[in-house]
């Protein structure tokens, strides 16, 4: 037992200085271009941070895990909403911009409920299914999506990316980070993927529990150390818009690659957790408008925070 959970460490570090490599590496390559820092951030960072949970989410998918596949995505979004913007929170209070309030919040939900009606199939009659439809669906609104990023940054100078790598790389080097991060990628995907299912056959607990904590968590780590470096740093615009951008691009984007990789079969049990993601952020939008003023409070971050220990808890005590 001891062997599996040494291996989904040692995944879980590769995944995360995987993508490290692969933003730096890919990042002083388009320095070299003249690439400028509104399309890197846009690119090749906003990339960069998902990029364990593409890999993932692809790898389980093609050895048919659906339920890895689900997990990671909702479980995730879940650890992403409550768990770093709580922790984050507690940090310092979150200002909001307004569009975060009336556009990305919003948008957000959006993706949860879209998301629910494509998996449920509730008017085709069939089994539930994300389809190759149902995921060019949603990889026609991730570019939407992007569109309306690249507008609100262009029309507001005063948001920029900062620059990932501030040191000239030789032609060498970052290829050898490119190709290094994603060997890095691949191999951590496949030590977790096949790890992950190995312990919970060994525990006899479900590949939805392992995907929903474990995976999820470990996955979501390059978001909550963005997060919580950019409150600890008082750059709350940072710390809320990562989490907010990091769940529309789970759902537009992996869940629609790994839909296109193979038709992914859902399982309405998930369902539960789709309540919850979407009540969270319905929550968030709410926080907007008590206490102080597009601010997620002190407070409020403790009461995400605490509901989710209380939901992580529920499901581990389901399994026992």
């Amino acid at each position: 037992m001891h062997t599996p959970i040494l291996w989904l460490i040692l995944g879980l570090l590769l995944l995360i200085k995987g993508a490290d490599w692969l933003v730096n590496g890919a990042t002083a390559l388009a320095k070299k271009y003249n690439v400028s820092d509104l399309a890197i951030g846009l690119t090749i960072v906003a990339f960069g941070t998902s990029a364990p949970e593409l890999i993932v989410t692809v790898l389980a998918s093609v050895n048919g895990y659906d339920e890895i596949v689900f997990g990671n995505i909702i479980g995730s979004n879940n650890f992403n909403l409550f768990m770093i913007l709580g922790i984050s929170g507690l940090i310092a209070p979150l200002a909001v911009q307004s569009s975060t309030v009336w556009k990305e919040i919003p948008l957000s939900l959006l993706a949860v409920v879209l998301f629910f009606f494509l998996a449920n199939d509730f008017f085709s009659g069939t089994s539930p299914l994300i389809s190759r439809i149902d995921g060019f669906i949603l990889l026609t609104l991730f570019g939407l999506f992007l569109f309306y990023v690249y507008k609100q940054l262009k029309s507001d100078p005063s948001v920029q990316t900062e620059n990932v790598l501030k040191n000239d790389l030789s032609q060498l080097k970052i290829w050898g980070l490119i190709l290094g991060g994603l060997t890095g990628l691949v191999l951590g995907g496949r030590f977790v993927v096949n790890n992950a299912i190995e312990i919970a056959t060994v525990l006899g607990v479900s590949e939805k529990i392992i995907g929903l904590t474990i995976i999820a968590a470990g996955t979501s780590l390059p978001e909550l150390a963005t997060s919580v470096v950019a409150a600890m740093r008082k750059n709350v615009d940072i710390a809320v818009g990562n989490i907010i951008g990091s769940n529309i691009f789970n759902i537009f984007l992996i869940l629609a690659v790994s839909a296109f990789v193979k038709p992914i079969s859902f399982n309405p049990s998930f369902n539960s957790e789709l309540y919850l993601l979407a009540g969270g952020t319905l929550l968030l939008f709410i926080a907007m408008f008590t206490g102080g003023k597009r601010k997620l409070d002190r407070w409020e971050a403790a009461s995400l925070l605490v509901l989710f220990l209380v939901y992580t808890g529920y499901l581990v005590l389901q399994e026992i």
